[in-house]
Order: structure tokens, then C-alpha cells, then sequence
């Protein structure tokens, strides 16, 4: 019955419709301060769904079929943000256990034993000893006295500085994370993201990999010469370490008109990507714009629920709906 839904709502050809999924992590387990992330366990019961119900294809292949009007019933594609060691260590092998493919877009300045701002917040509280901090040393307009007294607590606070801390301009977030890191002062994890070599073995092993710039910026809040610096800076160092171009790219957070605007997709035209992905929702039809190219990921633990999302989502075209308040409740990293 899933199937035949997903076969009327994406048919083959001109009128198909092409769902591309987003994710970020796939722990080894179950992580307390982040529930909806997926796990191994987790990631491998939606991978047996989706191979299940979709034609999973290489993104690139995807969308040039796609607007070929040669797209079959059902197609999907899968991919990967940021650039995580467990994309490696723990995704790929579910992946090809399932015959599915996926790109990985990598935010290349964090190869080889770079942490990811955010991360370094995450691990901050997560080490931090309550149950209590007082950063009103951070100058950050509603961040004072937090309170980590449990796991709760610590999950909210999280997500209160990270709210707070995103949109900063980048020299001043880069400072505070900083200063709050020698604030609480713990020992912070060194090996979050992949190295070099995994990178090259995700491609050996017939995944793709595309740009997310060097050092995971907001776009739009960039001049435009440090904007083609941050984008061709990340496709050159993978071109070097892969050996063959990299013609795919993923927008930092990835909200069109908040996170990057027209000018940075008229960078990506100008620096040689053939297609590009937001994280604006919807599913692609056959006009679809290759260099903003919505994706969307349900957040449903019961599998009725997961598919009737991906339903709805594949009835939407990802113009009018983007990531924005819902995100928290998806707990969907971005």
C-alpha cells in the first residue's frame, strides 16, 4: 500500500517527483541529549524502508533525470551534511548493507581532527559540571545563569546558545565559542569528524562527495569574496583529495533567503557546480531549480507516520517551505 502511494504521488517521467533526504549523524547509540538523532539501530530500520519503497539513486543522477523527465516512479536520494566520522564508521556499512548510495557534502576546514562550533557548545554542556553555569561573561543578550542540573536541562541550554550563538557574525561567534570553551573549561573530543582517508574510502565504496564549504559559515551574512572563498576553498580541497571534480554542494544551514540568498547561488553557478541543496522542503518537480534543490527528512519514530510525512512532503515543491521554527521539533541538525 505504501508503495502504490508513493508510485501515485511520484510517477515516472514528466510529472515525477524526486524526494532527496537529509541527514547529519548516525551515532554508534543512543545519545540522551540528542533522542532524535538517529542511531545504527535507528538508521538501519529506515533504510530498509526506504529501500522498500523508493528507487534510490546518486543525487546527480537523480536530478539529471529528473529534469530529463526521465526520472522513475518513486526515486529518492539520500545525503549526508557536515562531514562526520560516523558517516563513515557507521552509516556507509548500513548503507551498502541496504544496496543504497548517498552523498556526503563535507565541510572540509574540519578534516582531520576539526570540531564543528556547535559541537564544541554541545560538548561544553555535555561535560560541564552542574548544576549550573553562569556565562553573563558571554555578553549574549538573554544567556546568564543556565542551569544543567540533568539531561533535560543540559538538552534545553544546548539549544538555547546555539539559537543564540548562530547568526552571530562569524568572527564574534568564532570568539565566544572561545571564550565559553575556557569558561567551563573540559576536555573537548578530537576525532567528531572524518579524516582524509575516510573520505576517499566513502567514494571507493561508490558514495559521492560534495562541497560545504570550509568552515560551515552562514552565507548570507558574508561579503561575497569571503562567501566564493568558503565555497571554492571546500571544492578545491576535496578536487585535491579525491583526485576527480566536485561538481555537487551543499548550502551551510541551508534556509533560502536566510541562510544564502541569490548571490550565493549565482557563486555556485560561477564556480562550477552542476547542482546544489537547501534545506527548504518540499520534494523536486521536473522545473526544479538544480542548484537549490529542496530536501526534507521525517522525524516519525512509527513507520505509518515516517511514510505519511514523506507523503505529504512529496505533494509540497520546497519554494514556499523552508526549515524554520519546526526544526526544533524535528530535531533535525542543520
Amino acid at each position: 500500500m505504501i508503495r502504490t502511494a508513493f508510485s501515485l504521488l511520484s510517477p515516472a517521467g514528466p510529472g515525477a517527483r524526486l524526494s532527496v533526504l537529509i541527514f547529519h549523524r548516525v551515532l554508534a547509540s543512543p545519545d540522551p541529549l540528542f533522542p532524535d538523532e538517529p542511531d545504527a539501530a535507528r538508521f538501519d530500520q529506515v533504510c530498509a524502508w526506504l529501500a522498500g519503497w523508493f528507487k534510490v539513486l546518486p543525487l546527480d543522477l537523480a536530478v539529471n533525470r529528473l529534469r530529463a523527465g526521465q526520472l522513475p516512479a518513486r526515486a529518492a536520494a539520500i545525503t549526508f551534511d557536515d562531514g562526520y566520522a560516523d558517516n563513515h564508521d557507521v552509516a556507509m556499512p548500513i548503507l551498502r548493507r541496504h544496496g543504497l548510495t548517498a552523498t556526503f557534502f563535507v565541510a572540509t576546514g574540519f578534516l582531520d581532527g576539526g570540531r564543528m562550533w556547535n559541537d564544541t557548545v554541545i560538548e561544553c554542556v555535555r561535560r560541564a559540571p552542574g548544576p549550573r553555569l553562569d556565562l553573563g561573561g558571554l555578553g549574549l543578550e538573554g544567556v546568564g545563569q543556565v542551569d544543567i542540573g540533568d539531561v533535560a536541562a543540559k538538552r534545553a541550554a544546548i539549544g538555547q546558545m546555539l539559537r543564540a550563538l548562530k547568526y552571530q557574525p562569524l568572527p564574534r561567534r568564532d570568539a565566544l565559542v572561545k571564550q565559553l570553551a575556557a569558561t567551563i573549561g573540559v576536555s573537548l573530543p578530537q576525532g567528531l569528524m572524518m579524516r582524509s582517508e575516510q573520505v576517499r574510502a566513502l567514494r571507493d565504496a561508490g558514495m559521492q562527495v560534495g562541497a560545504h564549504t570550509q568552515t560551515h559559515p552562514i552565507l548570507a551574512g558574508l561579503s561575497r569574496e569571503h562567501a566564493r572563498a568558503e565555497m571554492l576553498g571546500s571544492k578545491q580541497a576535496l578536487e585535491q583529495l579525491l583526485s576527480e571534480p566536485v561538481l555537487s554542494f551543499a548550502y551551510p544551514n541551508g534556509k533560502p533567503d536566510t541562510d544564502y540568498n541569490s548571490e550565493s547561488v549565482q557563486l555556485a553557478r560561477e564556480l562550477g557546480f552542476e547542482l546544489a541543496v537547501s534545506t527548504a522542503w518540499g520534494a523536486a518537480g521536473r522545473d526544479v531549480d538544480p542548484l537549490q534543490v529542496p530536501r526534507f527528512t521525517p522525524w516519525d519514530r512509527p513507520q505509518w507516520r515516517y511514510a505519511l510525512r514523506l507523503a505529504r512532503n512529496l505533494r509540497s515543491d520546497g519554494r514556499q517551505v523552508a526549515v524554520r521554527d519546526l526544526v526544533a521539533e524535528a530535531g533535525i541538525r542543520t
